[in-house]
């Protein structure tokens, strides 16, 4: 069995097999996927594909690309959210992006203070977007965890070293994509043997950055499997006990989501 942690089914990419996608990651060996909210005002779209598969489950918040938008969306308001649906097992993605000038860092940086308070009170872990942004994402984790532990994922890893360190060091889990499976990623490769084997945990994001086996195609939770297969070689373990290991971590970290 494989979780994949971090997907976007809502997407407009699954709406014309989406049920079908769904079938195929069971059957490849996929049994739960959480699809991860990248706006507050369109958690419906997300709870509705939760009802619609018992396997899917959900997060609530604001993607760093998104900020500005939801401004004026509270802890409170991820919280009350997050506890009122049952199938809410996560915060975020929220974090910051400097790779895309999109959003002001300030903003990025208000809204993501405002999802690790949701994530403290909550203790549901808050799944964090980090990309060309290490030192201020490592400030800010160590400054926050100061005030009071939460769980978190660094989802998509591809930041440096200092970052995953920094990430374990403070309790948290590192999520690895199918760009770990590309040929130039042996830096990456090289960061994922250093992280302890019960931090570790797979994903897509699909539908984007599909793993090298189906590289330049639309990415599927089903796909997942390739990732969790690189990484038990970078590990020196089997795919069996990779993904015993992962979906293992998956339940520790996602508490409130239950064994199906």
């Amino acid at each position: 069995m494989l979780i994949d942690t971090h997907c976007h089914l809502d997407f407009a990419d699954f709406d014309a097999d989406r049920d079908e996608l769904v079938e195929r990651a069971h059957t490849s060996g996929v049994r739960q996927m959480v699809t991860i909210s990248t706006r507050v005002r369109k958690l419906d779209r997300l709870l509705a594909l939760t009802d619609r598969y018992p396997g899917v489950f959900c997060s609530v918040g604001t993607h760093p690309n998104n900020a500005a938008e939801e401004l004026d969306v509270s802890a409170d308001d991820l919280v009350a959210l997050a506890e009122a649906n049952a199938k809410v097992v996560a915060i975020g993605e929220a974090g910051l992006d400097y790779f895309y000038d999109t959003q002001k860092p300030a903003d990025q940086k208000t809204g993501f203070v405002r999802h690790i308070e949701a994530a403290r009170r909550t203790q549901l872990p808050l799944i964090i977007h980090s990309r060309s942004a290490d030192a201020d994402m490592a400030s800010i984790l160590t400054e926050e965890t100061g005030k009071g532990a939460f769980p978190f994922i660094l989802h998509c890893f591809s930041s440096g070293q200092a970052l995953a360190d920094t990430g374990v060091e403070l309790g948290g889990y590192v999520s690895f994509t199918g760009i770990l499976t590309f040929p130039k990623s042996t830096e990456l490769r090289d960061i994922a043997r250093t992280v302890p084997m019960d931090r570790l945990l797979v994903e897509t994001d699909a539908p984007y950055l599909a793993p090298k086996r189906w590289r330049g195609k639309r990415n599927e939770p089903s796909y997942v499997v390739n990732t969790a297969e690189v990484l038990a070689e970078v590990k020196g373990v089997s795919f069996a006990e990779m993904s015993r290991i992962t979906t293992e971590n998956a339940f520790r970290c996602f508490k409130k989501m239950p064994r199906l």
